[in-house]
């Protein structure tokens, strides 16, 4: 079970901010000296990070530095792994997400997830996007679930492609519209933040290239935390980026400054293609 961090509902800022902090900007999410734990292994190291509304921010580094550890922070997903313990202040709107009597539900639905592979529910196209609504309770009678269905797939992109099949299984849809209707499931809840882990990773060139420009219409509206390999995907969607070197945020960024004009040998190394 994750220990819960012993953290205030608000945080004092310090004189200076760091550098992952504009005072012109909105902050969605707010992170500061997290740690995470398996066991005795140390997994992430202090991690400092501010989330900004309405961005695209990215999470870079090398396999096993932390990005989906970290990542998983962010909706309290570590609550599932045996032994994990969180320490630090993660803030959304300014209310600790890990505050005791926080629901931890309550987080999810606030801050949404697209896996890496696409994952629909083995249930029709319909039912995979009405699943978290009905549960959560948002909708009050069929017209209204299925005015939200037809929103979010709209949303998503997907809408023209499966309005006559929302009677058929999601699982028979390509991987590209599988993807896609997964995000319209996560958007059905209404998030404030959707996380992404390498959402398009085991997509083809060209159901990579939609859910990309998705992600940078979606951005307008919500706060999107994609980790990815790909230097060049980060350069075209990303507002800005995280480098994670051995559980550390090596660097944190505007994107174009961190691949033109990176600070740290690390961040250096790794668009040099020294390791990966």
């Amino acid at each position: 079970m994750v220990t819960q961090m012993e953290a205030p509902l608000e945080i004092a800022r310090p004189d200076s901010q760091p550098a992952t902090s504009r005072p012109d900007v909105e902050e969605k999410m707010i992170c500061r000296e997290v740690n995470v734990f398996y066991g005795d292994f140390h997994a992430i190291r202090n991690a400092t990070l501010d989330i900004h509304a309405r961005e695209v921010l990215a999470l870079m580094g090398p396999s096993g530095c932390g990005k989906s550890t970290f990542l998983r922070c962010l909706n309290r997903m570590n609550d599932a792994v045996e032994n994990a313990r969180v320490t630090g202040t993660i803030l959304l709107d300014g209310e600790d997400i890990y505050a005791p009597g926080i629901d931890p539900v309550h987080v999810r639905t606030r801050v949404g997830m697209v896996a890496q592979a696409p994952n629909p529910f083995p249930k029709s196209v319909y039912d995979n996007i009405a699943f978290g609504p009905r549960l959560h309770g948002f909708v009050k009678g069929r017209a209204e679930l299925d005015d939200l269905v037809e929103r979010s797939l709209r949303r998503a992109g997907l809408w023209d492609e499966v309005k006559d099949k929302l009677d058929e299984r999601g699982t028979d849809l390509s991987g590209g519209q599988q993807q896609r209707l997964c995000i319209a499931r996560a958007i059905a809840n209404d998030p404030e933040v959707l996380l992404m882990d390498e959402p398009v990773s085991s997509l083809d060139p060209n159901a990579a290239a939609v859910i990309e420009n998705l992600i940078t219409e979606l951005s307008e509206e919500y706060s999107i935390v994609l980790i990815t390999h790909s230097m060049e995907q980060t350069r075209r969607v990303t507002d800005r980026t995280a480098f994670f070197y051995l559980g550390e945020i090596a660097e944190a960024g505007p994107t174009a400054e961190v691949f033109e004009n990176p600070q740290d040998e690390r961040t250096v190394d790794f668009i040099r293609g020294a390791f990966g």
